[in-house]
C-alpha cells in the first residue's frame, strides 16, 4: 500500500489512524457522527491493511481488535456474553473469498439494519436488563427505555415446542421505521424544533433519553438478530434460534433466508442490491451466517468479529463532496427553502448536484459553510440532504451564506408566517410565480389529478405567457387561449415570435393532450380535487379521511373546526389549516371555479362507502389474494377505519395472510383478533365478523 517504512514515521502513521477511527467510532456510537459510514468503513480499512503489511502494530489496544465503543454516559452493565462485532466485504470477490474459505451446507441471509444494537437478558422469562452494545463488554443500562418499546414483551410467552428458557440473552437492534422518520420530522418541524438528521441518529438518541415516556415518542421497533447466554435452551442452528425467538413472542426479521450453496448468497446479494429499499427499516448491507450452530463454534471468533459471520456492505448512502453555493427555492405554500449547490457526486444509484438544507435555522444550527466538504445523504427517491460540513478539512476560504430579505421570484419581503416559525415564506401566495408554478406541478401529479401533460415546463410557460392568472382558471382554458403559449402551440417559423400574432400558431399535440386531460380529471375521486388545493397539512391520507367522513365540499366547508378535528387521521392542526384556508377569497374562487366547470366536488355515489370501519384501528400483514399492501389501506381508510402498520393494544383486528410472521404472534400475545381474508372483507362490508 506504499505506507512508510521508517520506524517513526510508521507508528506516528499507525497512531495517527488509530486516533481517527477510536474518534470516530466514538461520536458513530455515543454522539453524532461526522462523517458518512463510507469513509469511516475507508479509514477502518486503512488500518486493517497497515496492520496486515506490519502485524507488529496489531496491538491488543487497537481498534481493529476492539468492539463499539465504551458507554459514555448512564450506568455500566456488563454483558453476560461479549457482543461481537461484523467484518465487511465490499465487493461480489470479496463475498466469494469469504465462502471459498467458509464453507457450509447451509447459510442464513439477513439484513444487515442500520440502527442501535441493543442487549436484552430475560431470566425465567421476564426481561430483567437492557443494555446499549458499549464496547462489547460492557454497555449502557437502558432498561427502563426498552420498556416502552412496543416490539420489545416484558415477559416472554413459550409454546410446546419452543419453552420459555430458564436464562436468555437476546441481540436485537433498534430502529425507526423510515415513515415515523418523516412523521415525526414533520411534527418537529410544526412545533419549530429542529429535524433529525436520519433515522439512526433518531433511534441512537431517543435508546438514551432519561425519560421513557419521550422515548416512546420515538415510536421505535426493534428485530432480533442473534443469542448470547443461555440456560435451558440448545438450538441446532440459528435458523432454530430465530424460530424459538419468534415463538417467545420477541420480533425476527421477515427477510431472513436460509440458502444452501454459495451461489444463492451471491443471488441474495444481488437482489437486495436492487431492493434495498423495499423493507420496511433502513438497511445498508447483507449479513451473511453459517447457520449450523456447531460449526459456527468450530470456526470461532477473532478479538472482535465471528469467523462465521461477515456484512456485505452495499454503496454509500452518505457520501462527502464540495459546497459550492446556497440558493433558495420557493415553494407552493411559499416555503423559501434553502439548497445547496455542490460538485456532482454519485450517492444511491445516481449523480447529485444539489440537496436540501430546510430552512435558515437549520443552516446555522449545521453550521454550513459556503466552500465547506459536506456530508450528502440521499436514500432511494428520497430527496438528497446536506446532513452537515466535515470542519476538519477546512481551509479558511469558507464564508457564512445570508438568507435573503427578498422573495427570488416576486421580490415580496419574506417573513415567518406566525412568531416562532422556522420556515420563512413569501407572502404573496396568488401571484407569486414560482407559488403557482409549483402548485400547478403538485395538482398535476400522480398523488392528485395526475394531469399527465401539465409538468414543470408546461406550468411556467402559462404562468410567463399571462395565460393563468392563478389555479382557478385552469379549466377555463380553451385553444384559443393555449394559441398565446409556446410550450402548447406549433409555429409554422419558430424563429419568428410575431408568427402567433400573425395567426399562424395551432395548438400542438401537447396542448390537445392538455385540453383532453383537463376534461378527463374532471371526474377523478373527490379525495383528489382536495389534494389537489394545496392546503397545508392536507395530504391524501387527511385527504382520503375528509372525503370519506363527509362525502361533499359542501359539507366540508359548513362543518366547524372541532368536528373536523375529530375524524381519525386528521387532528386540530390539519383541521385548524383547512378552515383557515377556506377564510381567503381568491381561495373559495379556486373552488367555485372548478365546481362550475365540472369538477367534482363529492364523492360519487357508486364510490361513497358505509363507515363501518369507524372507531376500528386494524393491521394487515402477510400477503392477501384481492388486496396489494395499498389497496387494503385503502379499503380500510375508506370505510372509516385506521390503517396501522404495528400491532399494539390499541389494535381493534389484525388481518393476517400468508407469510404473516411476527405480527400474528403479538396479536396472539396481546389477544387481539386475527382476521383471514375472507373475514376481512366481511369486515368491510358489514362492521361485523
Amino acid at each position: 500500500m506504499g505506507s512508510v517504512t521508517n520506524p517513526v514515521d510508521l507508528h506516528r502513521e499507525w497512531n495517527d489512524l488509530a486516533q481517527e477511527v477510536r474518534r470516530h467510532r466514538n461520536l458513530y456510537y455515543n454522539g453524532e457522527p461526522a462523517i458518512p459510514d463510507a469513509d469511516f468503513d475507508a479509514l477502518f480499512q486503512r488500518l486493517l491493511a497497515l496492520e496486515e503489511e506490519h502485524p507488529e502494530l496489531a496491538v491488543p489496544d487497537s481498534p481493529t481488535q476492539q468492539v463499539g465503543a465504551a458507554p459514555s454516559a448512564g450506568e455500566d452493565i456488563e454483558h453476560l456474553e461479549r457482543m461481537m462485532s461484523l467484518d465487511n466485504v465490499f465487493s461480489a470477490g470479496e463475498m466469494q473469498d469469504w465462502l471459498d474459505r467458509t464453507p457450509a451446507k447451509t447459510y442464513l441471509t439477513e439484513l444487515k439494519i442500520d440502527g442501535l444494537s441493543i442487549d436484552l437478558v430475560y431470566r425465567n422469562g421476564r426481561l430483567t436488563t437492557a443494555a446499549t452494545r458499549g464496547d462489547g463488554t460492557v454497555g449502557e443500562e437502558i432498561t427502563a427505555n426498552a420498556r416502552v418499546i412496543e416490539d420489545i414483551p416484558h415477559e416472554l410467552t413459550g409454546t410446546d415446542e419452543y419453552p420459555v428458557p430458564e436464562l436468555i440473552e437476546i441481540r436485537g437492534e433498534v430502529y425507526m421505521r423510515p415513515e415515523d422518520f418523516e412523521e415525526i420530522n414533520e411534527e418537529r418541524a410544526a412545533d419549530g424544533k429542529d429535524k433529525f438528521a436520519n433515522p439512526r441518529n433518531a433511534a441512537a438518541g431517543g435508546l438514551r433519553m432519561k425519560d421513557p415516556a419521550e422515548v416512546k415518542k420515538r415510536r421505535l421497533k426493534m428485530v432480533c438478530h442473534g443469542l448470547g447466554a443461555r440456560e435451558g435452551f440448545s438450538p441446532s442452528s440459528q435458523h432454530d434460534a430465530y424460530k424459538a425467538i419468534a415463538a417467545w413472542g420477541l420480533p425476527v426479521s421477515p427477510y431472513t433466508k436460509q440458502v444452501y450453496s454459495a451461489k444463492e448468497v451471491q443471488d441474495e446479494v444481488a437482489h437486495w442490491a436492487e431492493h434495498r429499499h423495499d423493507a420496511i427499516f433502513e438497511m445498508d448491507g447483507l449479513v451473511v451466517k453459517v447457520d449450523d450452530l456447531a460449526s459456527q463454534r468450530a470456526l470461532g471468533a477473532t478479538s472482535r468479529a465471528p469467523r462465521w459471520a461477515i456484512a456485505y456492505k452495499y454503496p454509500p448512502e452518505e457520501v462527502t463532496t464540495k459546497l459550492k453555493n446556497i440558493e433558495v427555492g420557493v415553494g407552493r405554500t411559499g416555503r423559501v427553502t434553502p439548497y445547496a449547490v455542490m460538485e456532482p457526486v454519485f450517492v444511491s444509484g445516481s449523480t447529485v448536484e444539489m440537496a436540501t438544507l430546510h430552512n435558515q435555522s437549520e443552516v446555522k444550527r449545521k453550521g454550513v459553510l459556503i466552500g465547506d466538504t459536506v456530508i450528502i445523504r440521499k436514500a432511494g427517491e428520497i430527496i438528497p440532504e446536506v446532513l452537515g460540513p466535515v470542519r476538519e478539512q477546512r481551509d479558511g476560504s469558507e464564508h457564512e451564506w445570508t438568507f435573503p430579505e427578498n422573495c427570488p421570484a416576486c421580490g415580496t419581503k419574506l417573513a415567518p408566517q406566525k412568531d416562532g416559525d422556522a420556515d420563512w415564506r413569501c407572502p404573496n401566495t396568488q401571484s407569486c410565480p414560482a407559488q403557482l408554478s409549483a402548485r400547478l406541478e403538485y395538482l398535476a401529479s400522480r398523488k392528485a389529478l395526475d394531469i399527465e401533460a401539465l409538468g414543470e415546463k408546461g406550468a411556467m410557460d402559462l404562468i410567463d405567457n399571462g395565460i393563468l392568472v392563478d389555479e382557478s382558471e385552469l379549466f377555463e382554458l380553451t385553444a384559443e387561449k393555449l394559441l398565446a403559449s409556446d410550450v402548447y402551440t406549433a409555429k409554422k417559423d419558430t424563429k419568428d415570435k410575431r408568427s402567433k400574432k400573425e395567426g399562424n400558431a395551432k395548438v400542438n399535440t401537447a396542448g390537445q393532450n392538455l385540453l383532453s386531460n383537463l376534461e378527463e380529471v374532471k371526474g377523478r375521486d373527490f379525495w383528489r380535487v382536495l389534494v389537489s388545493l394545496s392546503i397545508r397539512h392536507v395530504g391524501p391520507i387527511a385527504a382520503r379521511a375528509l372525503a370519506s367522513r363527509y362525502g361533499s365540499m359542501d359539507r366540508l366547508r359548513a362543518a366547524k373546526t372541532e368536528e373536523l378535528a375529530e375524524v381519525d387521521g386528521v387532528g386540530m392542526t390539519i383541521a385548524q389549516s383547512f378552515h383557515d384556508w377556506f377564510e381567503v377569497d381568491w381561495h373559495r374562487t379556486i373552488v367555485d371555479k372548478w365546481a362550475a366547470a365540472g369538477v367534482a366536488m363529492e364523492v360519487a355515489a357508486e364510490d361513497h362507502k358505509e363507515q363501518t370501519l369507524e372507531g376500528l384501528t386494524i393491521v394487515v400483514t402477510g400477503s392477501l389474494e384481492n388486496f396489494t399492501r395499498d389497496s387494503a389501506k385503502e379499503a380500510i381508510v375508506s370505510r372509516g377505519g385506521k390503517a396501522t402498520g404495528s400491532v399494539s393494544k390499541k389494535t381493534s383486528y389484525l388481518v393476517a395472510g400468508a407469510n404473516a410472521g411476527s405480527k400474528e404472534d403479538k396479536a396472539r400475545e396481546l389477544d387481539i383478533p386475527i382476521l383471514n381474508e375472507s373475514q376481512f372483507q366481511q369486515l368491510l362490508e358489514t362492521g361485523e365478523v
